[in-house]
């Protein structure tokens, strides 16, 4: 009987302690945040509409999201040209590292040296690893981005000198999330691509892009990158909506879409790995983030994770509004945070916590060592 208590007192033990991290105090989170905030220089992003903060407010392009409902959960309800109802995932990001609670658009004229020296993001709604895909919506496409983030580089070496920028550059953490315009706004929208690439010479087309951009930036000092995979693309509302043989009463996932998104998320993270274990002498560290699973449990566990509506958005019907279609003049859902997306396509403030949530371990890998 002695022997079984003391076996139950260890079990115990050991439960408190695997549960301690999901229950640490707001103390604990402050001290952490203060010393990565000591290692972690910078926060820098590229990619698409799920990082976008606001740049394309700044370029000439119809594909904006600075109008209301946008932002209306964000801080004064400002509708920043985030495509949701209030923060990002990069800016819970950015909070959790300790830098700042939102991370700005570069090309925001008015961000101070300051604004500049702690991240910035360089997304463009719209975008995408292939070349095309961004001439779509004319946005920014990810060469551009690099340019900027290189414009980005000598503006702070003016200010603080080429060795100290280095080190900065060094200390910073880079977050990539793009490619599901690639084939939801162009793959599979448009023939172009599919006349000259079936869908696996396409997959490895922009493989070759990402690879490549991932060269750039380590080319430029980036040494702590986290590349993100593709999402569900089944599950979008939109995508439900254009392919299901019955919108409104059949809104179940399109498994030939969220099995591509598996499929190149499975090349992606190979060659992440590789990347990783390949330059990890060098002192760098190169993360596949896996954004699929978390996104799936939430649409496959309706109601179970505080989820009512999986498959419809929050603005207007929530079957096809996004961008200018959800606008000022649209019926908006009571609370948002039922809703697993905001608009047709991209996520609730809710959602974007989740996904921050249960990517924290590999940004406390990244920074934390």
């Amino acid at each position: 009987m002695e022997l079984y208590h003391k076996y139950y007192k260890l079990l115990l033990l050991l439960h408190l302690f695997l549960c301690m991290p999901f229950f640490s105090s707001g103390a604990q989170d402050l001290r952490r945040q203060r010393a990565w905030n000591n290692s972690v220089s910078a926060m820098f992003v590229f990619g698409d509409s799920t990082v976008d903060p606001g740049n394309n407010n700044f370029i000439s392009t119809a594909f904006r999201s600075n109008f209301h409902p946008y932002g209306q959960d964000f801080e004064n309800q400002t509708a920043t040209g985030r495509f949701t109802n209030g923060r990002l995932t990069t800016d819970f990001v950015a909070s959790y590292v300790g830098l700042k609670e939102y991370l700005p658009p570069y090309l925001d004229p008015n961000l101070s040296m300051e604004d500049l020296m702690t991240g910035v993001s360089f997304a463009s709604a719209g975008s995408g690893f292939d070349p095309l895909t961004p001439r779509i919506s004319e946005v920014i496409d990810m060469p551009r981005q690099l340019e900027y983030f290189k414009e980005y580089k000598r503006r702070v070496e003016s200010a603080i000198g080429k060795q100290k920028m280095e080190q900065h550059i060094k200390r910073a953490v880079f977050l990539i999330s793009a490619g599901t315009n690639d084939f939801i706004v162009n793959y599979y929208a448009l023939p172009i691509r599919r006349k000259t690439y079936t869908l696996s010479g396409y997959q490895q087309f922009l493989f070759q892009q990402v690879k490549q951009f991932l060269q750039g930036l380590w080319e430029e000092g980036a040494r702590k990158i986290a590349v993100s995979g593709l999402p569900p693309m089944g599950c979008l509302p939109a995508v439900i909506t254009l392919n299901s043989y019955n919108a409104l009463l059949q809104r179940g996932c399109i498994e030939k879409y969220s099995f591509v998104a598996r499929q190149f998320n499975l090349m992606l993270q190979n060659e992440v790995n590789s990347m990783h274990f390949g330059t990890a002498h060098l002192g760098a560290k190169i993360y596949f983030v896996d954004i699929y699973a978390p996104l799936a449990d939430m649409i496959q566990g309706k109601g179970r994770l505080g989820f009512d509506e999986v498959d419809t958005g929050c603005c207007g019907s929530g079957y096809l509004e996004a961008g200018f279609l959800c606008n000022p003049n649209s019926i908006v859902c009571a609370d948002p945070s039922k809703y697993v997306f905001w608009d047709s396509i991209h996520p609730t403030e809710k959602t974007c916590n989740n996904v921050f949530k249960a990517s924290r371990f590999i940004i406390d890998d990244i920074i934390g060592g």
